[in-house]
């Protein structure tokens, strides 16, 4: 009763900022329809690495204490981090992009979104008004015909100490009953956005729990509570889990078989683990055709999708492994040498300095990944578009002719080699 209510409060306080008017409910797209997708990251929560022009002015501080949303509006004060990202929401993601994406053959877009703009905790420095945009882009995407993911991308505590989930370092999730009431709210205030909008076909429990900071049971627990509520607001939408970084033979444990109307994630980089920045090209291309079998088999017990991927070979994107941090490419981050003798950072983000041969090559990479993730039901691109990031900006990479365009990774043979 005390959830019932405390979730009705949230939801009149959420969306009395709102200005924006409601759809009628209709009838949703075919939710088992092949996705084909990207990423809205650094709309709602940002990273650096993302866009770093919302950083720049700390870059030169010695060991600077803004490194995430949390210190960003901490440090700028809450007035004047409305004003920043107020501008910066409503310019980042644009009907245009929506528009471009369309015309790309992308189907779905997946929206992560922090905790703190669905139920705050005032007590913490962040600010709300994310609502109003969140909805326009909602609007926009049943105006183009595509699906939309909510991805609860950020919980109170942080559930992996990622920049990512809006506060960098100590695990702090699972250790407060609070913590995970307010998660549970924040859902509950997702699925009734889902429920007034036929675009919205999915919701992700929590994005990225880590398994080192997060025992699997209190995991596996969550994702129930998580689904019964989920089903309970909005029952025709789908919930969706992440793998929590587990080996796929740990992947039935995490969705359990009554979980019926349930999506498996997983994300699949190659660029965080030294030993697989040390593979060859063909190496690479293999990683992900393998990658694309596991998710095949999985599939066909429970739909399973790779929600976050890249073009990435090294971690050369500036900040990319947190703000003022390096590259283990070239020896500048965690590793006391450079990946390679000769690796450098110099022109690797930056596509108009990729030689032809790199770009064929590249070219193949995304094949092979589009190709091994439609084995299982789809795939979601990281991102939609970076600042400077090249290899991880999915319009560009369509622009300069290195993704496919219509992306169908069915049509490819990359992995039957």
């Amino acid at each position: 009763m005390l959830f019932t209510t405390t979730l009705c409060l949230i939801l009149l306080a959420v969306f009395k900022v709102s200005a924006l008017t409601l759809p009628a409910l209709g009838k949703r797209q075919e939710d088992y329809e092949l996705v084909r997708g990207v990423n809205l990251g650094g709309l709602f929560v940002l990273e650096p690495w993302i866009t770093p022009s919302l950083f720049e002015q700390w870059a030169n501080q010695p060991n600077s204490t803004v490194v995430d949303e949390w210190s960003y509006c901490e440090s700028l004060g809450k007035a004047e981090c409305q004003r920043r990202l107020n501008e910066h929401w409503g310019s980042w993601v644009s009907e245009a992009d929506i528009a471009t994406l369309a015309s790309m053959h992308i189907n779905t877009i997946r929206i992560p979104i922090g905790y703190w703009a669905l139920a705050p905790n005032p007590a913490d420095p962040y600010i709300q008004g994310q609502v109003p945009f969140l909805e326009r882009i909602l609007v926009w995407a049943g105006n183009y015909r595509m699906r939309v993911i909510l991805d609860l991308h950020g919980v109170p505590g942080s559930q992996n100490g990622f920049d990512n989930s809006g506060k960098r370092g100590d695990i702090q999730w699972t250790k407060s009953s609070t913590d995970m009431q307010r998660s549970l709210e924040s859902l509950g205030v997702l699925a009734i956005i889902a429920n007034r909008y036929p675009s919205v076909v999915a919701i992700q429990a929590v994005n990225e729990p880590a398994n080192w900071g997060v025992p699997k049971a209190t995991i596996i627990q969550f994702y129930t509570r998580a689904y019964n509520l989920i089903k309970s607001v909005a029952p025709n939408v789908a919930a969706v889990f992440h793998d929590a970084f587990l080996a796929p033979s740990e992947w039935a444990d995490i969705v359990p078989r009554n979980l019926t109307d349930s999506i498996l994630d997983t994300h699949i980089y190659h660029v965080f683990v030294e030993d697989q920045l040390q593979l060859s090209p063909t190496e690479h291309l293999r990683k992900a055709c393998d990658d694309g079998r596991n998710i095949g088999r999985f599939n066909t017990r429970t739909r399973t999708i790779c929600g976050e991927f890249s073009l990435a070979t090294t971690d050369c994107a500036r900040w990319l492994n947190g703000f003022q941090r390096g590259a283990r490419w070239d020896g500048t981050y965690l590793t006391e040498k450079p990946i390679f003798d000769d690796s450098n950072c110099q022109g690797m983000e930056n596509i108009e300095s990729w030689s032809p041969r790199k770009r064929d090559y590249i070219r193949r990479f995304a094949m092979a990944q589009l190709q091994a993730y439609e084995m299982g039901s789809g795939w979601i691109f990281w991102n939609f578009k970076t600042e400077s990031a090249d290899a991880w900006n999915y319009m560009k990479l369509v622009n300069t002719g290195i993704i496919p365009n219509p992306p169908i990774g069915s049509s490819f043979d990359v992995c039957s080699m």
